[in-house]
């Protein structure tokens, strides 16, 4: 069984305190779980934070200023930022239950991710120098809409995707995205105006796309999916 918790709006570091607990019972045998959730501005670093430190724009005491957090993690990847509006989902799984490499699992996110927002009438497509679903705007240029960046401790996920919903994209320029300076980032809400979906929409496509990604690995249906 494939279990979904929606944790609303909360604080990064509460959902991390969920994560590793959550993460302590699936090694010991629970069903996975997936955190739906979404954050107060805050900025985070990936577990080389020395380097992740040089695509903040202002000083961690001006950004703690200005109202985000910013917080150190263990999570693969560079910089990135998290705030209402943007939809974050943290699996919690053991990669062996659905036969996946870690490269397989990224992987799955991605098209999990491609999959739900092509529902949306967005196309989104990866980039193979850059991890994440990549978009291109009315001017053709490349946009990230949704970061991902996991860990794998004991055989078990953490961490996970950010999909841009309907974020306050202004909040970016405290950073420089994943420390790629040359791209911008999007949001379903800048792609589609008036028509772009509900939040509670997203995380629907964001279900269904995430359990069929898994079962088509797992090789039998999650039931009980919630």
């Amino acid at each position: 069984m494939l279990r979904f918790v929606d944790l609303g709006l909360m604080r990064w570091q509460d959902a991390w305190s969920l994560q590793e607990q959550a993460h302590e019972r699936i090694l010991g045998g629970e069903p996975p779980i997936v955190f739906l959730v979404e954050h107060p501005p805050v900025i985070t670093l990936g577990r080389q934070a020395e380097v992740a430190r040089r695509s903040l724009k202002f000083s961690e005491a001006e950004l703690v200023e200005a109202g985000y957090d910013v917080v150190e993690t263990d999570r693969g990847g560079n910089v990135t930022l998290h705030a209402p509006g943007q939809l974050v989902c943290y699996p919690i799984l053991r990669l062996n239950q659905f036969r996946l490499t870690v490269g397989g699992y990224v992987k799955l996110l991605e098209h999990a991710v491609i999959n739900a927002i092509a529902r949306c009438g967005v196309q989104g497509h990866l980039d193979p120098h850059a991890v994440g679903v990549w978009v291109r705007d009315r001017y053709e240029q490349e946009s990230k809409v949704c970061a991902i960046g996991v860990r794998v401790r004991r055989g078990a996920t953490l961490h996970g995707f950010a999909l841009n919903v309907d974020t306050d994209l202004s909040l970016f320029n405290a950073i420089v995205p994943c420390g790629i300076s040359d791209r911008s980032v999007t949001s379903l809400r800048r792609l589609l105006g008036v028509q772009s979906p509900e939040m509670s929409h997203v995380k629907w496509l964001i279900k269904q796309a995430l359990t069929d990604q898994l079962e088509s690995t797992h090789g039998i249906p999650l039931s009980g999916s919630q």
